[in-house]
């Protein structure tokens, strides 16, 4: 049994690189990596593939720029093994990343989802400490030093207060997320979306501590480069609309209330705001101004 990982590239080479070679310097061979390239522009990445010439590696370049949801489905389409993992083309496996997933795989066949312990890093690579990360990890994460699996509306709560979740660090089964798609025009939190709707399904989350994995937060991200503008907190607004709403009919209402709350998205628009009324425009003012109150 392997680990299929997939990276959907669209950006910087360097760091592209950085990523592959993370994933080749894996303690363990138990891998396959398949790079579905967005037809991003030159050919710096197939050619460094091409170099490594590893049979275990597979690329795909799409010949139009189809977006990042759209890549997100080609690549879990693509999947063969029981477990996969989409991460981002600018973070890292660190080298124990394929052990601890066979390993919580095996141990915790019933969960659909494995959420393996993650360090933040910046462009630089450093280690990085954003508030949004210290609050959501430290006052919504379900709190414990041992692997435990948790699920039902008390997951689905956590996750509406605050998406604590790294998506490019999860360890998904093969069998379950292929019953499910990314919903359209959510951009930035289509991650969140679709795991909402596995939760509503039953899904079952397996949080591992142990670290294994490096997430690059930076301001060139696609989430980043809409938090001034406004754009991403509208796109959130709707989303949490209809979380609310499907958790109301699943009958689950301290979820829907979450959602109907969005209490860090809030309070991550009102820690925005004064960047924004230096640097951003009177629009994005009042778009971060109406999140933050709720309207």
């Amino acid at each position: 049994m392997a680990l299929d990982i997939f990276i959907p590239y669209w950006g910087d080479p360097d760091y592209m690189r950085q990523a592959v070679d993370s994933v080749l310097a894996q303690n363990s061979d138990d891998w396959l990596l398949t790079v579905v390239d967005d037809a991003y522009p030159g050919d710096e990445v197939r050619r460094y593939l091409e170099e490594i010439n590893d049979p275990r590696i597979t690329y795909v370049r799409k010949e139009t720029n189809e977006g990042i949801t759209a890549n997100f489905r080609t690549c879990v389409s693509r999947a063969t093994q029981d477990t996969l993992v989409v991460m981002g083309c600018d973070d890292i496996l660190l080298p124990n990343f394929v052990d601890v997933a066979l390993r919580a795989h095996r141990d915790f066949p019933e969960a659909w989802i494995i959420q393996p312990g993650v360090e933040v890093i910046n462009e630089a690579g450093e280690n990085a400490r954003p508030i949004a990360d210290l609050v959501k990890q430290h006052l919504v994460k379900p709190h414990g030093s041992r692997p435990r699996v948790v699920s039902g509306e008390k997951l689905a709560v956590s996750l509406l207060h605050g998406d604590w979740l790294y998506w490019p660090s999860l360890i998904f089964r093969r069998d379950k997320i292929g019953n499910f798609d990314f919903r359209d025009g959510l951009h930035v939190i289509q991650d969140l979306g679709l795991i909402i709707d596995m939760v509503l399904a039953g899904a079952e989350l397996l949080i591992e501590p142990e670290v294994c994995f490096a997430y690059r937060r930076h301001t060139a991200s696609a989430s980043s480069s809409k938090l001034l503008d406004g754009s991403r907190f509208a796109g959130e607004r709707g989303y949490f609309e209809l979380a609310a709403e499907l958790c109301r009919k699943k009958g689950w209402r301290k979820a829907s209330r979450a959602a109907a709350l969005r209490l860090t998205s809030r309070a991550h628009a009102f820690l925005l705001l004064p960047n924004a009324a230096l640097h951003g425009s009177p629009a994005a003012v009042g778009s971060l101004l109406r999140h933050t109150l709720g309207n």
